[in-house]
C-alpha cells in the first residue's frame, strides 16, 4: 500500500500572506493526522516563502503526539538546510536540485554531475540517522547512478507524467515511469513519487507496484477548497488502499 505525505507549504503560504499565524501549519497537520493521513511534508526554501525554519522544529514537536505519522522534509542541500536536518532530524529527507529562486521544482538531480557531492550529503544525513530520498527524473542512467550512492530511495518527478495524462502521450509517458520504477527496484532502491498528481492521475500512476509514498501539495489543497478536506483526503486514501 501507498503511503500518502500531505505538503503543507500552500497552508504556510496563505499564513505568511496575512502576517499572522492564521492558518496555523501545525493545527493543519493536526487536522489532516485526525482525517488518516499518515504523513506530512514540507520544503522550508531560503527565502522562507512559505514554510519557515521554525515550522520544521514546531511539526517535529507536534508529531511527538503521532509516533506512526511520518514527517519527510524536502530542499536543497545547503549547508543551512542540512544544519536543520541533523537538529530536527525527520524520518526522511528528500533532496531537491532547486535554485533558490525557483517558483517550484522542476527537475530531477543530475548524477554524472553530482555524484561525489551527493554521496557526501547523503551520507552526512545518514550519519545523522534520517532516512535519504533523491528527487529524480524517469531516466535509466540516472537510476542507475542513484543506485551506486548512498541514498535510500528516489522520489520519482511526476510532472512529465501529470502534463501528458489525458493526451495520446499518456501510455508512452507511464511506460517510462513504469521502467525506472522496475530497475529501481531491481538495484536495490525504494520509490517514492510526487509532482502535480492529483485525484484524476492517482489512480494510473499507482498501477506501477511498490510506489512506497506519494508527497502531494498544491493540487490537494486547491482540491480541499472545491470539495472539503474528508472528501478529498478519504479519496486520496483510498487510492493509495488501492495500489498496486
Amino acid at each position: 500500500m501507498t503511503q500518502l505525505s500531505v505538503n503543507l507549504n500552500k497552508i504556510a503560504l496563505l499564513r505568511n500572506s496575512r502576517g499572522r499565524d492564521f492558518p496555523n501549519v501545525v493545527e493543519f497537520a493536526r487536522k489532516f493526522i485526525g482525517l488518516g493521513v499518515p504523513g506530512i511534508t514540507i520544503h522550508p526554501r531560503p527565502d522562507e516563502r512559505h514554510i519557515t525554519r521554525q515550522d520544521a522544529f514546531d511539526l517535529k514537536t507536534a508529531l511527538a503526539d503521532y509516533p506512526e505519522v511520518e514527517l519527510n522534509i524536502e530542499g536543497y542541500p545547503s549547508d543551512d538546510f542540512l544544519k536543520l536536518i541533523e537538529q530536527v532530524k525527520p524520518h526522511q529527507c528528500t533532496l531537491v536540485p532547486d535554485d533558490p529562486n525557483q517558483l517550484t521544482s522542476d527537475h530531477g538531480w543530475d548524477f554524472t554531475r553530482h555524484a561525489d557531492e551527493l554521496d557526501t550529503i547523503l551520507k552526512r544525513i545518514g550519519d545523522a540517522g534520517v532516512r535519504t530520498s533523491v528527487f529524480l527524473d524517469p531516466d535509466p542512467e540516472q537510476v542507475r547512478l542513484a543506485a551506486q550512492s548512498r541514498a535510500n530511495r528516489i522520489e520519482l518527478y511526476t510532472e512529465a507524467y501529470a502534463s501528458a495524462h489525458g493526451t495520446d502521450r499518456q501510455s508512452e509517458v507511464h511506460e517510462q515511469y513504469r521502467a525506472a520504477a522496475a530497475l529501481a527496484r531491481e538495484l536495490g532502491l525504494e520509490l517514492n513519487a510526487g509532482h502535480d498528481l492529483d485525484l484524476d492521475n492517482l489512480p494510473g500512476f499507482l498501477t506501477i507496484p511498490e510506489i512506497l509514498e506519494v508527497s502531494i501539495g498544491h493540487v490537494l489543497t486547491v482540491e480541499c477548497i472545491e470539495m472539503g478536506m474528508p472528501t478529498v483526503v478519504n479519496r486520496y486514501l483510498d487510492i493509495c488502499a488501492n495500489s498496486a
